[in-house]
């Protein structure tokens, strides 16, 4: 029984140096034009949400320090 468990986990460390060996040269890679499109089409679609959102921040913020309207009662004109 310790002989099968051996034999089984002989290739299944070996085979999991060997991705530990070829995930070097990825961290030299700079990435392809792909995936720098990705991060900017990203950061392009964050930019057109924050307009929007800043658009309503100004509004609200001058809402907030705006004077107070007056109430006004509605009366009837020509009944006495």
């Amino acid at each position: 029984m310790k002989t099968r468990i051996v034999h089984f986990l002989i290739p299944l460390l070996g085979g999991s140096a060997t991705s530990a060996f070829a995930a070097d040269s990825a961290l030299t890679d700079g990435g392809g034009p792909l995936i720098w499109f990705f991060i900017g089409f990203g950061a392009l679609v964050l930019m057109v949400q924050a307009v929007p959102a800043l658009v309503m921040l100004y509004s609200m913020i001058k809402a907030l320090f705006s004077p107070s309207e007056e109430v006004k009662t509605a009366t009837a004109a020509g009944h006495k």
